[in-house]
């Protein structure tokens, strides 16, 4: 009688409990995948009526970009996250220089519209390293944090921490990027808390953040645009704010025209209406509040509370602290983002252009969240290890 060898890898039952491709968060990967999947349905909402541009155009685009945020992903989790974490100083330097240059040649008007303030455009995709900065810098903070290897992070160690997200957070500030700025500064709070600083360290990374935002208002850095969105938070009525203010009104009609159950699928004036600019990027929570009401809006927020969840508790089963601090800077990373997003749709935050995660059009993000929840993926395949 033939024996057969028994298959390794995934679905072999006599393989190690500790074998990484046994203990994938299956809820985790299954959850993200549907958002994702819903972010694609509120992209072509969002733009299949927009003016001399095919109607599948931007919703193509974003499944290919899924599909290479896919791949991107399981290329990540295969990698041990104290590879990457060895690398990371490597990967930083490298994100540092692209937001350098990225600065230092939009100032310099070169480029020939290759080149923006926030974005390398290489044919129908913009490459944002700001984007990019988040995964860089996570990782380096985290790597730097574990080093020390105490329970209470101490001042020293503090400090260095705050000089590697200094510098990021100032270059995509200068961009000006406000709510990228933001994001990153929240992951390393995130990351703080969990390490254990101390009160008064927080209070410092809270002053010293106030500090560098009136001072980009100060020099000028923040340009008239996003001035306006922050006048637009506290006056929304006023005529003479024009689209910034008349984009936020919108929003909020759309939400709150949506009632319990929505118009239907494709069926939101405002959102197929182009009454909202760019809102398959900026407001898409709007347009699912329109079209999907009171009722898609939970079963949306719920998914991210599900995911959210299951990366707390990646971070709790971390076999080391590493594994902790990573899983730690995803969760507030995605949280704030979330958050903001939601916020500025609704009327209670400033409009800071900050895309919903897995939800709004574009490659960048999505690559970044990807490359994220592959790293938290890492830490959970190989907890037992």
């Amino acid at each position: 009688m033939l024996q057969r060898k028994p298959d390794s890898g995934l679905g072999n039952i006599r393989s190690s409990p500790g074998d990484p491709s046994r203990n994938i968060d299956w809820i985790l990967l299954v959850v993200q995948m549907l958002l994702t999947i819903a972010g694609c349905f509120v992209v072509f909402s969002a733009t299949r009526t927009e003016p001399n541009i095919d109607p599948y155009t931007y919703v193509t685009r974003q499944v290919i970009f899924a599909i290479a945020a896919v791949v991107l992903m399981f290329i990540v989790m295969s990698i041990d996250y104290e590879w990457l974490k060895e690398r990371s100083r490597l990967l930083f330097t490298l994100t540092v220089g692209a937001l350098l240059a990225l600065l230092v040649l939009a100032q310099a008007g070169v480029g020939g519209g290759v080149i923006t303030d926030i974005a390398f455009s290489v044919g129908p995709i913009n490459l944002q390293p700001a984007e990019f900065a988040k995964f860089a810098v996570l990782l380096v903070l985290a790597g730097y944090i574990a080093d020390e290897g105490l329970s209470e992070i101490s001042y020293p160690r503090f400090v260095g921490a705050l000089m590697i997200v200094g510098i990021p957070a100032v270059l995509v500030i200068a961009q000006p990027d406000l709510g990228t700025a933001s994001v990153i500064i929240s992951s390393v709070m995130g990351v703080l808390l969990v390490a254990g600083a101390k009160l008064r360290y927080i209070l410092i990374v809270s002053a010293l953040s106030l500090f560098t935002l009136l001072t980009a208002l100060a020099s000028g850095l923040v340009n008239s645009y996003q001035l306006l969105r922050f006048r637009v938070l506290f006056d929304q009525d006023n005529p003479e704010l024009g689209d910034a203010a008349l984009q936020v009104r919108n929003a909020i009609r759309a939400v709150g025209t949506g009632g319990v159950f929505g118009k239907g699928w494709l069926q939101g004036d405002l959102t197929n209406g182009g009454d909202i600019p760019v809102a398959w990027a900026d407001f898409p929570f709007a347009a699912v509040g329109e079209q999907f009401g009171l009722i898609g809006c939970g079963v949306l927020l719920f998914m991210f509370a599900v995911a959210l969840f299951r990366v707390w508790r990646i971070a709790h089963l971390s076999r080391d602290l590493l594994g902790t601090y990573i899983c730690a800077g995803v969760f507030t990373m995605m949280l704030w983002q979330l958050f903001q997003n939601v916020g500025m749709t609704l009327g209670i935050l400033p409009v800071t252009g900050l895309p919903m995660p897995f939800i709004s059009y574009g490659g960048s993000g999505l690559f970044t969240y990807f490359a994220m929840m592959g790293l938290v993926q890492s830490v959970h395949m190989r907890r037992m290890r």
